[in-house]
């Protein structure tokens, strides 16, 4: 038997809402054939600067070799392409092809829909965002012992 009211901590209700928000996100990628993992990284890659693979990973909350793994997908799939960093020869940078970009467009179009939906459904969709977007840049500031 289920609590009336179980505790809801900070860590749970944001899972909670990170499988209902994912699924929903889910549901309109998945017919467009991407995953959200490469939902994140053409986000990133969409503004033209290219970035490094540790940047990317970073951005799109994935260890290396996983990330590897969606690049090469991407790759294979002609919407992304790697470059050897012109100041770092070391670096690989990514960038979006043209197929990339037209695949992005569209995606962005569905998916910002998605969000302004998911957002107008908690009343106060934008001062939940920009909630959100401090907590995130704080949490990175804060170190718990």
């Amino acid at each position: 038997m289920r609590p009336a009211n179980p505790p809801r901590d900070l860590a749970h209700l944001l899972s909670q809402v990170e499988r209902r928000v994912t699924s929903q996100l889910r549901a309109v990628l998945e017919p467009e054939g991407c995953a959200i993992e490469e939902w994140r990284v053409l986000m990133l890659l969409s503004d033209g600067a290219g970035h490094t693979m540790s940047e990317i990973a970073d951005y799109a909350l994935l260890p290396a070799p996983t990330l590897t793994k969606v690049v090469d997908r991407l790759v294979a799939n002609n919407a992304v392409y790697r470059r050897v960093d012109p100041s770092d020869r070391r670096r690989v940078r990514a960038f979006l092809t043209p197929r990339g970009k037209d695949f992005y467009r569209r995606l962005a179009h569905r998916t910002e829909h998605c969000q302004a939906a998911l957002l107008a459904a908690s009343h106060d969709g934008r001062t939940l965002r920009e909630l959100l977007i401090r907590l995130a840049d704080g949490l990175s500031e804060v170190e718990v012992v």
